[in-house]
């Protein structure tokens, strides 16, 4: 066996069996193969596309190129969830609590971010002492005393990935729909938890910008996680717009805490119960994922899920008082707010265009080597259909930074679009994939 035939073979729209696949993904981890092979073959694959086998077999020759994560110590169904990523996401941070009330045990690995904010991991960090790298004896023990632990993912998941990424990267092969599911589901496969809940974002601040691209993606992402015998469901959601209003670091944990106090948004708080009543269902908790949200609910409105994240913050080295005291979480020093020009509705907020004020900002990384300023990243006061009057505040940019936070706001001022009449309302929910 050898790269020119397998090059060959799927240039000319020949099928690669599972032999030929897992040559290529262990020659090229290790280095046996070349950057200028592994391109070309990413470039065929590109074009010619892979059938659903194929695809099956790049994501589980990624999944085996590294650790595989045994979770069989902790009792019960773990559920894992992912997003595909957007502007202002922060639901990880209200579902997990949710569903660990519920009973549904979550040990999460997460990485950080390389775009509009940090990741998970940063946004954890926003937190005083809170620790992200825990021992696995630890991190196991957490879950099942307490039904909830979020870590950094080690370098050791699904290494396969990082090296093909990095690759896809800068031979724009990224847009690919069996290298981008692969990419995904190889690690969430490789996390080692029993089902899996997809948040598949759509709409202009997502990587997939229309409504067919992301059930064809979800669809997919769930075929994949079922032939690996891990309960998949994938979640069809709106991106069109920030998802809450604080886009940030500290500026999300503040508010996904609102949120589980009930005082959070009606997006953030929508999609979180709804999240979260699908990883109850999964994980057997729950009869049907309309219980599982009824469920969820209740969890919010008793106090019991804010009392979860409580216990975890705790349980992780962070200080709990965070809960009570948003002073201790790291401050901006400079603000700057941007004005209405104009009366009538926001009938559009670019969630692009905000996600890159957020970064300008100084809350996310143009590159891996850059510092995250934890305090930054922008506040929304309108959403889109609000009526505004003239010179009434949109939003607020905060920083550590001044030529930074005036960068922001310059970018941030592009994403309001402002009409006479109230725009039609965009479903939040659209689509979900069992």
């Amino acid at each position: 066996m050898n790269m020119n035939d397998i090059i060959g073979k799927k240039r000319d729209g020949g099928k690669l069996n599972q032999e030929e696949i897992e040559y290529f993904v262990s020659g090229y981890t290790d280095g046996s193969i070349p950057d200028y092979q592994a391109s070309a073959l990413l470039m065929a694959i590109y074009l010619q596309k892979m059938d659903k086998e194929e695809t099956f077999h790049l994501t589980r020759a990624m999944k085996c190129s590294g650790d595989v994560i045994d979770l069989s110590g902790i009792e019960g169904i773990k559920v894992d969830k992912h997003s595909t990523g957007g502007v202002g996401d922060k639901t990880t941070l209200v579902v997990a609590p949710l569903a660990a009330a519920c009973g549904v045990p979550i040990a999460k690995m997460s990485g950080r971010g390389l775009g509009f904010t940090g990741g998970t991991v940063d946004k954890m960090e926003s937190i005083p002492g809170f620790q992200t790298t825990v021992e696995a004896d630890k991190f196991m023990e957490q879950v099942n005393t307490i039904g909830l632990s979020v870590i950094g993912q080690t370098a050791h998941i699904a290494p396969a990935d990082k090296k093909i990424y990095a690759l896809r990267d800068v031979t724009a092969t990224v847009g690919n729909m069996s290298l981008i599911s692969s990419s995904i589901m190889s690690k969430k496969l490789a996390s080692g938890s029993d089902a899996i809940v997809l948040d598949v974002k759509c709409g202009d601040g997502a990587f997939m910008e229309n409504f067919e691209d992301a059930c064809i993606l979800g669809k997919m992402m769930v075929e994949i996680g079922n032939a690996d015998h891990k309960k998949t469901i994938a979640v069809i959601t709106d991106m069109n717009q920030p998802l809450g209003k604080a886009v940030g670091n500290s500026l999300e944990v503040i508010e996904a805490i609102d949120t589980l106090k009930g005082k959070g948004p009606s997006d953030i708080t929508e999609l979180s119960l709804t999240l979260a009543g699908i990883m109850i269902f999964a994980g057997g908790k729950a009869e049907s994922k309309e219980q599982g949200y009824e469920m969820a609910k209740h969890a919010l409105e008793s106090g019991e899920a804010l009392n979860k994240l409580s216990e975890f913050i705790e349980g992780q080295g962070g200080n709990p008082e965070i809960l009570n005291d948003y002073s201790k979480f790291p401050q901006h020093t400079c603000t700057k707010e941007i004005a209405c020009h104009k009366s009538g509705y926001v009938n559009k907020i670019a969630a692009k265009a905000i996600g890159l004020a957020s970064q300008h900002s100084g809350a996310g990384r143009a590159t891996k080597e850059d510092t995250i300023d934890l305090s930054a990243g922008i506040y929304l006061h309108k959403k889109v259909g609000d009526k505004v009057s003239k010179g009434e505040v949109l939003a607020t940019v905060y920083g550590t930074d001044v030529e930074k936070v005036a960068k922001s706001v310059e970018e941030a001022e592009k994403a309001f679009i402002i009409s006479e009449n109230a725009p039609k309302k965009e479903e939040l929910i659209k689509k979900i994939i069992i």
